[in-house]
This record gives C-alpha cells, sequence and structure tokens, in this order.
C-alpha cells in the first residue's frame, strides 16, 4: 500500500476542494494500492499527527463545495524554526509524522508562505508536489492560481451592485479589494466592474491625482465616481518612507479602519462630496468555485498526480500559457508575482480613462 499526504494551507479559496478532488480521482486512476492521508488544518496537523485516512467517497461531491473539508491554518514561515510553546521543533515534528506514516509523497496546496515552507520540506529531505493556491494571483511561476477567478467574480459583483446606488446618489464610492502587497485582484475586478480609479500597491498614488479624477468626472457631467482600492494600496508620501518612518507615522495619525476609509476621509474633506466604503473582505474567498477554477483546479490535480507517478519530486504545478507545466519549488518560493506598472494591462486601462491615482 502506498501512501501519499495531502494538506491544505493558508487562507482557504473556492477552489481548494475542486483541487484535492483533481488530485484524488487521478490517483485512485493511477494506483490500484493508493491510501490518502488527509491532514487537517494545513502543516498544524503533519506537526501534531493530526489526519484521517480519506476514502474515495471524500472526493466525492466536492467540485462546487467551497472551503476546504481538511480545514486550514496560517503557520508564519518565519516562526518555522522557532519551537511552539512547549518546545516543539516544528520541522523535525512534520519529518517524523511523514517518515511513521510512511509517506511516499506530501501534495502541499497553498500560497507564497505555504510554498516556502514546502521548499523548506523539499529540502529536508521530503518528497513534495505542490499546488498554487491564492485569490491574490501573486505566486511566482504560474500565470494563474486557483481561487482567483472565483474572488475576481465577487469582487466584480460587488462593484456591479454599487453602481446603481452610486448613481442614484451622486455619491464617490470606494470599494476594498483584497491585496496587501500586490493588485493583481483589484486591477481585474476594477476593469471588469467599470471602476474610473484604480489603486493598487504597485503604483503609489498622489492624492491630489486622485481628486483631480473625480473632479474631472464633476466637470464632464457624471455625478458619481467608482474606486477599487486594494486593501494594500500606499500613497508616494508614504511609499517613501521606510518600515519604521512609516509605522511611526500611522502611530501618530488618525486612526482608521483601513486604507479606504482613510482615503474617504481625505477624499471627503478635499472634494465636499458625499463618500462611501464599501468593503466586501471575506466574501471574496467564499462560495463556491467558479467553472473556470474547477477546470483550472482539475487541471492542476491531475499533474500533480502525474507528477507523483513518474517520481518528479521537487515542483509546483502551474498553469503557464494555456498549459500545465512543472516549477522547481527553489525557484518560486520566497517570490511575489506583482504587477508591472508599465504592462500592457496598465496602459489599456489608462487607455479607456482610468486612473491608477498617480497622474
Amino acid at each position: 500500500m502506498r501512501r501519499i499526504g495531502i494538506l491544505t494551507s493558508g487562507g482557504d479559496c473556492q477552489s481548494l476542494n475542486a483541487t484535492m478532488r483533481g488530485v484524488a480521482k487521478a490517483l485512485y486512476k493511477i494506483y490500484d494500492d493508493v491510501e490518502i492521508v488527509g491532514f487537517e488544518d494545513g502543516y498544524k496537523g503533519l506537526m501534531y499527527a493530526d489526519y484521517r485516512i480519506m476514502k474515495p467517497s471524500d472526493f466525492s461531491g466536492i467540485l462546487t463545495t467551497g472551503g476546504t473539508i481538511l480545514g486550514t491554518s496560517r503557520q508564519p514561515f518565519k516562526l518555522m524554526r522557532v519551537p511552539d510553546e512547549n518546545g516543539l521543533d516544528k520541522v523535525a515534528a512534520m519529518k517524523h509524522t511523514y517518515y511513521k506514516l510512511k509517506l511516499e509523497c506530501l501534495v502541499v496546496l497553498g500560497g507564497n508562505g505555504s510554498q516556502k515552507t514546502a521548499n523548506l520540506l523539499r529540502e529536508e529531505g521530503l518528497n513534495i508536489v505542490s499546488l498554487p493556491k491564492t485569490i491574490d494571483n501573486d505566486l511566482w511561476g504560474s500565470d494563474l492560481t486557483f481561487g482567483f477567478h472565483s474572488a475576481l467574480d465577487v469582487a466584480t459583483n460587488a462593484i456591479d451592485l454599487i453602481h446603481t446606488t452610486a448613481a442614484s446618489h451622486g455619491r464617490v464610492f470606494i470599494v476594498e479589494i483584497m491585496g496587501h502587497k500586490v493588485g493583481w485582484l483589484a486591477l481585474y475586478a476594477g476593469i471588469a466592474g467599470g471602476a474610473d480609479i484604480i489603486l493598487l500597491p504597485e503604483i503609489p498614488y498622489d492624492i491630489r491625482a486622485v481628486v483631480d479624477a473625480i473632479r474631472a468626472r464633476v466637470r464632464s457631467g457624471k455625478n458619481f465616481t467608482i474606486l477599487a482600492v486594494a486593501e494594500g494600496a500606499i500613497s508616494k508620501e508614504d511609499a517613501a518612507l521606510t518600515k519604521k518612518e512609516l509605522k511611526e507615522k500611522r502611530k501618530n495619525s488618525p486612526s482608521y479602519p483601513s486604507v479606504a476609509y482613510a482615503l474617504g476621509a481625505q477624499i471627503g474633506e478635499m472634494t465636499g462630496q458625499e463618500i462611501r466604503v464599501t468593503v466586501p473582505g471575506h466574501m471574496q474567498r467564499g462560495g463556491e468555485p467558479r467553472p473556470y477554477d474547477r477546470v483550472i483546479a482539475t487541471r492542476l490535480g491531475a499533474e500533480a498526480a502525474e507528477l507523483i507517478r513518474r517520481k518528479e519530486y521537487g515542483y509546483m504545478v502551474a498553469l503557464n500559457h494555456g498549459g500545465i507545466t512543472k516549477v522547481p519549488l527553489e525557484e518560486i518560493a520566497g517570490k511575489l508575482k506583482t504587477v508591472d506598472p508599465q504592462s500592457d494591462i496598465i496602459r489599456e486601462a489608462r487607455a479607456v480613462g482610468i486612473s491608477f491615482g498617480d497622474e
């Protein structure tokens, strides 16, 4: 009997179950003697040997189910070498569980931090195959991550729904989209939802340019403005500060729940217009996976099983140029895929009149 471990790590998304299903169905087809071991709550389950032996029926009927049937947790990579509160060596404990269960391979579904830990375990001698999960689409080495398109639908729908009330009341609406370090989700949702201004972490904004764009719409007879703002959007002034200086500035500045509220206060004071803030928040992670994500999840899962069959370990399965590829974990671990301010999509968005608040 060969044993394959599987876990879902980090923030959840709509396509985790669909991807696990793809892995499992392909493995069951390849092998007559495979047993899948599911670890509860991500790497925590691997550390503390909290697992269950999965049955084929566990993977039935979950293609359209959001979240993860195994549960997940965030285990910061920077703390992986730090013992837990009981003095447990986390890396040693994960290796112990892996070898105790006589796993042939561990399949990891996760984002940036999870991929770094997957690579750490690879360096420690474990057979690892990973899959690219994140609604932020910020994993280096893959054109798309599963979860992105489903979150994009939710974020775009939020902007779509705001349009009618914004137009009816002649207000400025700020819709805050998930994305601390990168702005792929805000960029795509902003374009798809017809936002007038899109603010991204990669393009620091000038509040005066943002206000100028709003005033230009008023002069042209448009009585409302919609901003799609990534939660990590930052002003040019703040972007020029060191981390220490920025922390000190924020400590001595008025406190707001998030960047959207801070922006709202500034814009309201400078324009005199009514400002409303909408934060879809974790709704962007919720609900069922959209059809496109289900397809990606199935393809990636099937290829992960194929890598296991070929004993090609130490890779993340990726989607590039429409095809499924494999990328060495050491090449992608710790790298972010950010929006290029000079990219075609930014240029094209500017060409149709979208402001990025920088000019």
